[in-house]
């Protein structure tokens, strides 16, 4: 029976496409420790995403340091085995107010202020990193060390590490993310 066997492709195609969350809009900016991160990149939606239909409790993590620096890490793993990540770091995050992300550095390093962006397949195809050319700017909206959460929003262009020069510009960047 052809016409058979053209719904059961049509239904296992239905399910592959429902595993992958389309994202149409990017959480709201809130300062609620709501635990959502999102931005886009080069105008497309990022929010981070586990696994197929499944969502990963490690897709979206933020800590402050011992010496208040504040690390963020957000997880795109939906197209998996092709991933991207966001990691943003603030040196000396003390007090809402505006960090700058303009200092050049080869690689992410707990020296200065920047954002990472990277996508990869099971090894890194292309990362970006902010410098002194390719600038952007973090704006903590609120810190919040009783209930353990820190709310903001981001935007920043970077550079390409592999591929030159392939710059990217990230704009509408938020994130209201619990703290460990």
């Amino acid at each position: 029976h052809p016409m058979k066997k053209i719904l059961i492709a049509l239904s296992v195609g239905f399910l592959l496409i429902a595993c992958k969350k389309e994202v149409k809009e990017l959480p709201p900016a809130t300062q609620t420790g709501a635990n959502t991160f999102g931005a886009k990149v080069d105008g497309s939606f990022f929010v981070p995403q586990g696994f197929g239909p499944l969502p990963a409790s490690n897709t979206l993590e933020a800590r402050f340091l011992p010496n208040h620096d504040l690390y963020i890490n957000a997880r795109n793993f939906a197209s998996s085995p092709n991933e991207k990540e966001f990691e943003i770091f603030i040196k000396g995050a003390t007090t809402e107010g505006v960090y700058q992300l303009n200092t050049t550095t080869a690689y992410p390093t707990t020296a200065v202020s920047y954002a990472y962006y990277v996508k990869r397949n099971i090894t890194p195809q292309n990362e970006w990193i902010t410098s002194a050319t390719y600038t952007g700017a973090v704006t903590i909206t609120k810190i919040d060390t009783v209930n353990h959460f820190v709310s903001g929003t981001f935007q920043f262009n970077a550079i390409n590490l592999y591929n030159s020069p392939q710059p990217i510009s990230v704009t509408e960047g938020r994130f209201d993310v619990k703290t460990n």
